[in-house]
């Protein structure tokens, strides 16, 4: 996961800046020193780190923070606020053309940077906005890009313009706009060609479309795991095209982070959107206040709870309902079924767990926390009752558990665990009012033993 090494580093540098009762401007260089190391290990733009870490400096070593009540947490407050500033403090949007005027949007990139995905998912963000998108296809060097594209549209249920490969791009552009403009759609995507590397072929082409095309905005989309060679790419862009944002892509990967904390400081070109798996609704707005929080370890709730309304499609009424059954300690297995089935929407628990403060995003720790595997194994039991048995578990006698451990492929004792620890969690949801402090998933199995009260 993304900055999982640099958050490890920063929270042990602000462990010992709490244990201290008081600071010397000392302890302060000294944290600063090791803050610096991170981030330059995290890939982040050398010169930026340099303007960072002085920025800290300037406010952490004064009269105010050294001598206040909690010295330690003053400093840490400040490098949060300093690196939402160094990402671009305030969350930028798609500029939007005004009333039913079209948005032409071209998207930009290297190959392999995921820019084709992009471009669906983005349209998927619009369409929740209540814009009508039409993916075009301008990359004819690539067949399979045109395909893809064809899929994704389908799958987000957006329209797709491709003339296939005998066009050239800006033509095709041309041939989209109108299109658009004759079927009510009021946001044009233009999926352009990417290169292994940048060239001059590809340059061209770009500033071709944009001669040619009115494009309102131009996003260039680009490979976290690249760290520092994506905020090179982004400059690169930037001068011979003129980009208006960033997409970063790959978030959820082995990155270092470099990228996210570089690129607004290098280019003054905010971040958009960044890409956290590969599903087609795995597309996050950015907000620097946000990623700082993640970034300082502090968990990212607005976030879980953005992911929630995008994704639960639990009404109103079903949600009053389910409600008012965990109070009564009522909550059956066809509940735990639709409970399992919008914890995957968000991503897992896992993900789940990573947004909440204190957890981090710690990905062994996580591991270790929660058992996906177990988990799995825990709905294949319930997927092996008959409605009837979800709906009321005292119908379950010992020859329908043994039927029921066959059919999930798990040992008699495993069920026999599973239905007793479903049972206390009912009993402990009805004592604390419908899981005020704990939900049944605190003491269900793959959920760490019940370590963790969720």
């Amino acid at each position: 996961m993304a900055f999982e090494s640099l958050t490890d580093k920063l929270q042990k540098v602000f462990k010992n800046l709490r244990s201290k009762g008081r600071l010397t401007e000392e302890d302060v260089r000294a944290a600063l020193k090791e803050v610096k190391m991170a981030l330059l290990e995290a890939d982040v733009n050398f010169k930026v780190v340099k303007q960072f870490i002085k920025g800290v400096e300037e406010r952490a070593i004064g009269q105010d923070v050294m001598n206040g009540l909690n010295p330690g947490q003053m400093v840490i407050k400040i490098v949060n606020e300093e690196l939402i500033a160094l990402m671009g403090s305030e969350t930028t949007e798609i500029a939007m053309q005004p009333g039913k005027a079209i948005t032409v949007i071209m998207m930009v990139g290297l190959q392999g940077a995921g820019k084709t995905t992009a471009t669906a998912k983005i349209a998927g963000k619009l369409k929740l906005k209540g814009k009508k998108s039409l993916l075009v296809a301008c990359d004819i060097y690539r067949p399979a890009a045109i395909e893809q594209l064809q899929i994704n549209g389908r799958k987000q249920e957006v329209d797709v313009f491709s003339l296939g490969c005998e066009h050239k791009p800006v033509e095709i552009a041309r041939e989209a706009i109108a299109y658009a403009e004759k079927n009510g759609h009021n946001v044009v995507i233009l999926d352009t060609a990417g290169r292994l590397h940048v060239d001059e072929a590809m340059m061209q082409e770009l500033q071709e479309i944009k001669e040619q095309i009115t494009v309102h905005q131009t996003l260039l989309v680009v490979d976290a795991m690249t760290g520092q060679d994506a905020v090179n790419v982004a400059k690169e862009f930037d001068e011979k095209v003129g980009i208006d944002g960033v997409v970063l892509t790959k978030m959820d990967g082995d990155t270092r982070g470099g990228a996210a904390l570089s690129i607004k400081a290098v280019t003054g070109k905010a971040i958009l959107y960044v890409g956290m798996g590969e599903k087609l609704s795995d597309m996050e707005q950015f907000y620097p206040d946000r990623m700082a929080s993640r970034i300082l370890g502090m968990g990212d709730v607005l976030s879980l709870i953005d992911k929630a309304a995008a994704n639960l499609e639990l009404d109103e009424d079903k949600s009053r309902e389910m409600a008012g059954r965990m109070k009564k300690g009522k909550f059956d297995f066809e509940d735990y079924l639709e409970s399992m089935k919008q914890m995957r929407k968000m991503g897992g628990l896992s993900s789940i767990l990573s947004m909440l403060p204190g957890m981090g995003i710690k990905g062994g720790d996580l591991e270790s926390l929660v058992d996906e595997k177990q988990l799995a194994h825990m709905e294949a039991i319930v997927l092996s009752m008959t409605p009837e048995e979800r709906r009321n578990p005292k119908l379950l006698n010992p020859r329908r558990k043994h039927r029921i451990a066959r059919g999930a492929g798990v040992d008699i004792s495993v069920v026999n665990r599973f239905i007793k620890q479903f049972e206390q969690s009912q009993k402990m949801m009805k004592q604390f009012g419908g899981g005020k402090r704990r939900s049944m998933m605190g003491g269900f199995p793959g959920m760490g033993g019940g370590r963790f009260p969720f």
